[in-house]
């Protein structure tokens, strides 16, 4: 490799610039213009690149939306009522509790696609919940709302997957439907730890929800459990596109929140608003910036010469495969899973697909190893978010991570040598991959 080519400096240039604090698609767009300017080309490419990216495709409206419809939803009494129901599911058993935080997890799963958005809304109610009068420790707490919003982008909908498909050009309704039986193998695998640790380290047993008040309950609860309802319906019965759906999930909580229960108030609405235009504008520069960069990527043919790399390797599907879970395992410990996505994603797709991997099967795996990184230190985001809220040490919520990280590790493992795992709910549906 030569360390002086324009490729090489322009690395450099990104990562210092990083690591100054420059946010990744700002570096990236630089890093950019300066290879271009070096290779002596039309660095009006850049803006090119940027808006062409940025507008021709469609599918990017659904991220800001899912986004929106989050804030929404724990903005407004949402979620509040959507833990109520879930406590009179699970709440009576020994450490109900604990099991309330997962499957409220797998239900907003359905409805925002974003493991930010349920940790720092509904997990900070079950932070609140699960530490008051000290039924449980703090770093507990923290630890099980980090590791269940895990859950959140792996079951549709998923604005993970929504940015993989960008890549791609998989399609969206298929990855969707692929998420659904790991999701489903990862909740249960939480469900199975906390049971584990109620009996070892005898957790609380909530008091009961009276019967006469089960029916009240689940009805105050009845329209936030019909958004994925209405929402997946859209998408699989073919009303509306992944995008559309989006819209109609931000407009459902609006309506829901502001006519039904009638507890979003101007101020808190506004807020909403302001929290999902940052959020989005941050994902929006990333993407832009790595749309930019990747047509660097692709001058550069470094997709094809690692192909040929891998190729001349002599490696089967699941041993590329395995390679690819142990790269994004460890960039997973330092990068932000959206960078992963947009950069070092895109180089593997042609290789995956001259090894006749699936690309909804790829995806997926791709998709479990970039939330694992949420919950993996030294870098997960989830793990920071936890500590800010819980106020307990990085390293005890850390400690109680470890039992459910390996419970996911296993997931990941699974889904990588049993592809039908994926792929079984998308062919059930029509897909012939």
């Amino acid at each position: 490799m030569n360390f002086t080519s324009p490729f090489s400096i322009a690395i450099v240039v990104i990562t210092a610039l990083a690591l100054l604090g420059m946010p990744i698609g700002l570096s990236m767009i630089c890093g950019s213009i300066l290879y271009l300017w070096m290779a002596g080309m039309d660095m009006g490419t850049v803006a090119e690149q940027f808006l062409n990216g940025m507008y021709s495709n469609y599918i990017i409206l659904a991220v800001p939306l899912f986004i929106f419809a989050a804030e929404i939803m724990n903005s407004g009494s949402m979620t509040e009522r959507l833990l109520r129901f879930c406590n009179v599911l699970v709440g009576r058993f020994r450490g109900g509790l604990a099991q309330v935080n997962v499957i409220q997890s797998l239900i907003f799963a359905g409805m925002s696609g974003s493991a930010i958005a349920d940790a720092a809304g509904s997990g900070r109610m079950m932070q609140n919940m699960m530490t008051r009068e000290n039924r449980y420790t703090p770093s507990y707490a923290a630890a099980l709302t980090a590791v269940t919003a895990v859950i959140g982008p792996i079951l549709p909908p998923s604005i993970p997957m929504v940015i993989y498909a960008l890549v791609s050009d998989a399609s969206i309704g298929y990855l969707f439907l692929g998420g659904v039986v790991p999701g489903l193998i990862m909740t249960a695998m939480q469900m199975l730890q906390v049971g584990w640790d109620a009996r070892r380290k005898n957790f609380p047993v909530e008091e009961p929800v009276p019967l006469k008040d089960v029916p009240r309950i689940t009805w105050q609860a009845f329209p936030t459990l019909l958004m994925p309802v209405i929402l997946l319906g859209c998408i699989y019965s073919g009303v509306t596109t992944p995008t559309e759906a989006a819209a109609l999930a931000a407009a459902y909580a609006v309506i829901v929140s502001t006519v039904i229960y009638r507890s979003l108030t101007l101020r808190e609405g506004y807020n909403a608003v302001l929290v999902s235009a940052k959020t989005s504008a941050s994902i929006g520069m990333m993407i832009g910036g790595a749309l930019v960069f990747n047509y660097v990527v692709t001058i550069e043919n470094l997709p094809e010469s690692l192909r040929a790399i891998l190729t001349s390797w002599d490696l089967n599907w699941w041993q590329f495969l395995l390679l690819v879970n142990a790269i994004l395992l460890l960039l997973g410990c330092v990068l932000e899973g959206t960078a992963v996505l947009l950069i070092i994603v895109p180089v593997f797709i042609p290789t995956a697909q001259a090894l006749g991997i699936d690309l909804v099967h790829f995806g997926v795996v791709v998709v479990v190893n970039i939330m694992l990184g949420l919950v993996t230190p030294p870098y997960g985001l989830l793990l920071f978010i936890m500590t800010n809220i819980s106020g307990s040490p990085m390293r005890s919520i850390i400690r109680d991570c470890m039992p459910f990280l390996a419970w996911m590790v296993l997931c990941l493992a699974l889904i990588t040598f049993f592809p039908e795992l994926v792929l079984w709910l998308p062919r059930m549906a029509g897909y012939g991959g």
